[in-house]
Formats: structure tokens, C-alpha cells, sequence
């Protein structure tokens, strides 16, 4: 493992904390992922390219990670409450499907657009529904300590009597009075003590799609169970990170924890990481402001908001651009200058690929060139410990982005830097950009052999001193997005920025 320490900030202390696995150099990340009802947009992207961050950076400081993201698909009900209809049986309902075939079939377009964002699979993706007998235990063992009741057939969490032996609320800063005081009370008509008591389980109404046998009835789980079951059982009681959107703060993780102290007696993690939300042109992205997208318009352009089609890279080095933690506005502006940064970076990267250290007579090593190259890629380190901040390793990274295309042009020999830091310098932009940023190169089949074509018979009408062609190819080229690069030693071709 690298020698550089790693700080991240954890919602549950409010500050940055010197990451120490639980049982090192093994981590546990537990990661909350999607609810299988609709498409995947930029909110998910946001989440899932986040942790996707977090994973690739441990992976590459030599830690063993194993890397858990669950699959929503029963007992998460609209507007997160503990009454109404199921989201996935709902969207089962109105397309005259099996809940079943709504969850594979949202699962495998989330998956798809994921594999087009380059996000790693997780080791393990449990499904809610393939741990009911396991949410199960967990309410039989809630009500053994006293912290659970059941009514009519649902059983519910005592927010109340757990926060007499624990705090509620230490997760996002909530003060339970304050909460209660804001709490809009039903009148009697509610089954629950207190509006802050949540579903552990719910007696399923007679046209309940999803419904399973219980001790208490036959019914379904309430949404925040599913995570410390499944969590638990991979991860073990107390694991290193739990991720997810800041939206899930409260009140998702907050009973994810009343409900690990009041079964294990300890907190389920100890870093608690959040992903801050993605506006659109500064509104909070939402259907009923006409400014939802979903990825695969995003990819295709197909959406009045959009003034082009935006590829997958780009949309990843967008998100990369801001902190996770940090609110993330999207305007095409935005997305257009991510396509030029994204550019800029894999030409970079063709560019590093293709330079090999060669040493040349008479030019010694340049001390402040060899500074310059180590302060840059000591900053890109110092970024990525300081919480995986994948925007400032972003700046270092064009930096040395600098010194390879002066290397490139022959305005600067690799000799100036001596071979040590040549090679670290070429090494580390290239793994940072592939292995850690997981940005790769977007381009149709054969394109470099098709290329490699082009440019010979460029050269050849160059030679012939044949203009007329030469701007010919230059005009058709430009339009494809690729410029022709003429250089005193050799022609070449990069993306247009």
C-alpha cells in the first residue's frame, strides 16, 4: 500500500477523518443503489460514478475492497412514507407486468447505462426481495430488545424509546423534539406511536402485489430494512464505509443506524459518505419542471434542453469535475466545456501512451522541470487523499498534461526530466486517467487504422503540394471532430477540444 494517508470526511463526526480500515488493508463499502421503477438519470450517474471513484482510488493505494451495492425492488413506497403503493408495483400496474419483470428489466438498463458510464460492477449486488428471511430476523430480533411493536399485523421501530438509550438524529444533525414539533400528526388514524416510529414491516393490503408469509402477517418490508440485513450479512455488523445520496441522510440512514444499534449494538459503519445532489440550470432536477433527464437522452440528445447529444465520457468527466460532496449544476455550457476537458485529457493519454524515455547528448536533467513534474504529481496524490477530491487531481493532472505535450512537440526532451521522473510522470497520468479517473478513450471501430489511411494519403497530396485535397481532407476531417496536426518530424490527429 502507498505510503500517502487518506483523510475522508464522515458525516457521523461532521469532519475529515485519517481512514483506518476496520481490519486493514480490507474494507467493507456498502454503497445504497438504485429502486428498479424508471430509468436511470443523472442523479444516479452522480452517485454511482462517485463511489465508482472511491472504489478505484482504494484499489489503487493497494487496499482489498469489497465492494457491496444493493438493488431496491420491494417495500420502497411513494414518497418514502410507510402508507401506499409499492414504487415497482405501481409501475407493474400500469404496464400490466409482473413487479418482477419491471425490476429486470429497469435492473438491466440501469446496468447498461453504468457499463457505458466504465462503472465497475460491485463484488456483490443483493436484491431486497432475495433477503426477506434475513429482514425477517432482523424485526424478530428488534422486538426482543424491546425496541419494536407490532399492531394489526405491522410492526414498527420505537424511535422514541431507542433515542432514551441512543441518540436519533446523530447522522444528520436532527434534534428529535424539533422533529416532532414538525411532525404532522394523523388525528388517531395512525397505527404508529409517534410520526417518527418507521416500518420494519407492514401487513400487506388484499391487492398488495409483493407480499411474503411473517410471524405477524403476510406482507412486505419497510424500505429501510433491507440494507442493514443485506449489509450485515456481507459485510459483517460494523464495516468501513456506507455511501449513498445526500438524500438518503434522513430518514434512510439515519434508521439504518437506530436499526444496527438496536440489533448488533453498534453503529453499521464507521464512515458515513454522501454525494451531493445535481441541479439543472440551478432548479433541482424534477419531472413537474419539464428538466428531468434520464441518461439515454442525455447520450442521444433527444430532450428540449439539450442543444446536442453528450457521449458517456462526457458526462463522467463532468461529474469528476466537482467534489462528491458539492452541489453539481448541469447547463449545456457545462457539458460542452466537459467534452473539450475530456478531449484535452485522452489525447493526452494517446499522447503518453506512444512516448518512450530516450536520452540525448549534451541536455542534462533541468532541476526546476523535474520540480515542477513532482509538485504535480505530489498534487494530484494530495488531492485524491483529501477526501477523493477528483477536481483538484483533475488541475494536476493537466499540469503534467502540460509537460507531456511539450515532450510530444519536441519543445521540451524527455531528457530534461531524467528517465526516474519521466516514466513516473508518463506512468501516472496514465493510470490516473484510466485505473483511478476510469476515463477511456471513445472512438468507432478501426477508427486509428482508418486514420492511419487518411493521413497517408494527406501526406501524399502534401507532397505533391496538392492544396486543394489537402484542405479537402482537413474541411472532412474537422467535421468528424478530429483535426489534422502538421509537425516539423511527423503528421498526426487529435480530437477537436
Amino acid at each position: 500500500m502507498q505510503s500517502h494517508q487518506l483523510n475522508v470526511y464522515n458525516t457521523l463526526s461532521r469532519k475529515k477523518e485519517l481512514f483506518e480500515p476496520i481490519n486493514p488493508p480490507n474494507v467493507g463499502m456498502y454503497v445504497c443503489g438504485p429502486t428498479v421503477y424508471g430509468d436511470a438519470h443523472l442523479g444516479h450517474a452522480r452517485a454511482a460514478v462517485t463511489f465508482d471513484i472511491v472504489y478505484r482510488y482504494l484499489k489503487y493505494s493497494g487496499y482489498k475492497v469489497r465492494y457491496v451495492r444493493n438493488i431496491t425492488d420491494v417495500g420502497h413506497l411513494e414518497a418514502d412514507a410507510d402508507e401506499g403503493e409499492d414504487k415497482i408495483a405501481k409501475k407493474a400496474k400500469l404496464e400490466q407486468l409482473e413487479p418482477m419483470e419491471v425490476s429486470q428489466f429497469y435492473a438491466d438498463s440501469y446496468h447498461r447505462d453504468m457499463e457505458l458510464l466504465n462503472t465497475l460492477r460491485p463484488h456483490i449486488e443483493p436484491r431486497a426481495t432475495g433477503h426477506i428471511p434475513e429482514q425477517i430476523k432482523l424485526v424478530e430480533n428488534i422486538l426482543k430488545e424491546g425496541l419494536a411493536y407490532e399492531v394489526n399485523g405491522s410492526v414498527y421501530f420505537d424511535v422514541m424509546k431507542y433515542n432514551n438509550k441512543k441518540k436519533y438524529g446523530r447522522l444528520s444533525g436532527r434534534v428529535i423534539e424539533e422533529l416532532l414539533s414538525g411532525s404532522r400528526e394523523l388525528d388517531g388514524q395512525s397505527e404508529k406511536r409517534t410520526p417518527l416510529d418507521f416500518a420494519l414491516w407492514k401487513k400487506a393490503s388484499p391487492e398488495h402485489l409483493m407480499k411474503w408469509e411473517s410471524p405477524w402477517s403476510l406482507g412486505f418490508p419497510g424500505w429501510h430494512l433491507e440494507c442493514t440485513a443485506m449489509s450485515s450479512k456481507y459485510l459483517g455488523d460494523h464495516f468501513d464505509i456506507h455511501g449513498g445520496g445526500m438524500d438518503l441522510m434522513f430518514p434512510h440512514h439515519e434508521c439504518e443506524i437506530a436499526q444496527g444499534n438496536a440489533c448488533h449494538h453498534t453503529d453499521p459503519a464507521k464512515y458515513w459518505m454522501h454525494n451531493n445532489m445535481i441541479t439543472i440550470n440551478g432548479q433541482k432536477m424534477g419531472k413537474s419542471l419539464g428538466n428531468f433527464i434520464t441518461l439515454q437522452e442525455l447520450f442521444s440528445g433527444d430532450h428540449k434542453v439539450l442543444e446536442q447529444a453528450y457521449s458517456p465520457m462526457t458526462v463522467r468527466y463532468f461529474i469528476l469535475t466537482a467534489h462528491y460532496r458539492s452541489t453539481l449544476d448541469f447547463s449545456n455550457q457545462a457539458l460542452q466545456a466537459a467534452r473539450k476537458g475530456y478531449k484535452k485529457l485522452i489525447n493526452g493519454y494517446r499522447i503518453a501512451k506512444s512516448l518512450t524515455y530516450s536520452q540525448e547528448e549534451n541536455v542534462p536533467p533541468d532541476e526546476k522541470q523535474i520540480e515542477q513534474v513532482r509538485k504535480s504529481l505530489g498534487g494530484i496524490f494530495r488531492a485524491m487523499d483529501d477526501d477523493f477530491n477528483s477536481a483538484q487531481a483533475i488541475g494536476h493532472l493537466f499540469n503534467v498534461l502540460k509537460k507531456i505535450n511539450a515532450t510530444y512537440t519536441g519543445q521540451l526532451s524527455a531528457s530534461v526530466f531524467g528517465k526516474e521522473v519521466f516514466e513516473s510522470m508518463i506512468s501516472t497520468f496514465i493510470a490516473f486517467t484510466e485505473e483511478v479517473l476510469g476515463l477511456v478513450e471513445e472512438k468507432p471501430d478501426e477508427q486509428d487504422k482508418l486514420l492511419g489511411v487518411i493521413l497517408k494519403i494527406y501526406t501524399q497530396a502534401k507532397q505533391a503540394r496538392n492544396y486543394q485535397k489537402v484542405d479537402e481532407i482537413r474541411n472532412e476531417l474537422k467535421q468528424m471532430g478530429i483535426i489534422v496536426k502538421d509537425m516539423k518530424n511527423k503528421i498526426d490527429w487529435a480530437y477537436e477540444e
